[in-house]
């Protein structure tokens, strides 16, 4: 795996740990996913920062950008099925 996807995935872990709150954590996921834009899975975790955020506009640009439909459930369970995806790569 390459060592950004695995910071993509490390950074991601550390938000779930923390219940996907707003703040640092949110900053390190959305500033990497930003470093990598145009690459479909920091798209794709784009557009779970933006549904994070609340900004359902934004997420779902981002979800077109990776090729994703939007996703509904809960982040948890967004994450679970990504990270399962993302470590696959």
């Amino acid at each position: 795996m390459n060592p950004e996807l695995a910071a993509l995935i490390a950074a991601f872990d550390r938000l779930a740990a923390n219940d996907f709150a707003m703040g640092a954590g949110w900053d390190d996921v959305h500033n990497l996913c930003q470093a990598h834009e145009g690459e479909q899975a920091f798209d794709w975790g784009h557009a779970l920062c933006h549904r994070i955020e609340g900004d359902e506009w934004n997420a779902g640009y981002w979800y077109r950008r990776a090729g994703r439909p939007v996703a509904t459930g809960s982040f948890a369970d967004e994450w679970a099925a990504m990270r399962v995806t993302l470590s696959t790569i």
